[in-house]
């Protein structure tokens, strides 16, 4: 019974793994639900300061924020949202997919890219394409906290505004539902006030204000741009989170299913294993007694 042992032995290593990934599924089912609330509870604050920055982008025109302005550089920007852990399916894959792409186009163009890396999958990534890396933040942990994106990202939106950049690209996945998370690629700068106004228009504003500025324009739109780009990024870092947790729940549930359907397999050779070895054994004492 030395194959019926081994398989005995099989089958209790695929039942510990069965245990492991369905307790991360149920840990990645509790994180997930508080992700999904954190990602809801970002998205009016980024709805409010971009109906804001439409309107100031109409009201006050004389003025343009270094930020809505076309540069001449030879060189882009990319931030790279990802996860910092893995075990979350094809999540990473796909978006860093998309970063690939863009990278290839911007080559096509003659221009070169530099990189802000926020977690560890993108972070290594970059690293193993031989990416400029300029900045980069990882072990954000399960909340994003804004304090720790601030650094990395202003040194890009910083390059921009010294005419170092043409264009800032924002790479992350995009929560859609629990079963469906989407990558994107948009451009983060030069911020396009049509764009700006179209997505206000979309969230079902078809006015203007028109503001008293306090103490004088320039200020007001420097700051508010910069929280709006800002606003971005962690909409985009919460939406990403919210998707890992989404991604891992569904690849551990699949990882259950596969060990369980493993286990029944072992369990039927093994099954088979030992009848075969019993009626080895009755035939062998059947054949001694005759042989008496």
């Amino acid at each position: 019974m030395a194959a019926g042992k081994e398989i005995r032995g099989k089958i209790k290593s695929v039942e510990n793994t069965k245990k492991i990934t369905k307790a991360m599924e149920m840990v990645a089912a509790s994180k997930m639900r508080k992700a999904q609330q954190r990602m809801h509870a970002a998205r009016p604050y980024s709805e409010k300061i971009r109906n804001i920055a439409a309107n100031l982008g109409k009201a006050n025109p004389e003025y343009v924020h270094p930020f809505m302005q076309t540069n001449d550089a030879k060189a882009a920007g990319v931030i790279v949202v990802t996860t910092d852990k893995g075990l979350c399916g094809g999540l990473n894959t796909n978006v860093l997919r998309g970063v690939t792409t863009k990278l290839r186009e911007l080559q096509g163009q003659g221009v070169s890219a530099q990189a802000v890396a926020i977690g560890n999958k993108g972070l290594g990534f970059l690293n193993r394409v031989g990416a400029k890396v300029v900045a980069h933040a990882t072990q954000l942990g399960d909340t994003p906290h804004l304090e720790k994106l601030i650094g990395p990202v202003k040194v890009m939106l910083d390059a921009y505004e010294r005419g170092e950049l043409n264009a800032v690209y924002l790479c992350y996945t995009k929560f859609i539902n629990t079963m469906k998370q989407e990558p994107v690629v948009e451009q983060l700068l030069p911020l396009s006030s049509s764009n700006i106004e179209s997505q206000a228009q979309a969230s079902g504003q078809s006015h203007a204000w028109d503001y008293i500025y306090e103490p004088d324009p320039k200020s007001v739109i420097d700051d508010l741009l910069i929280r709006y780009v800002e606003a971005l990024v962690y909409q985009a870092v919460a939406e990403n989170m919210a998707s890992e947790q989404s991604a891992r729940m569904v690849a551990m549930k699949a990882a259950t299913d596969n060990a369980g359907s493993v286990i029944g397999e072992l369990k039927l050779v093994y099954n088979k294993t030992r009848q075969a070895a019993i009626t080895k054994e009755l035939s062998e004492i059947v054949a001694g007694a005759a042989a008496v």
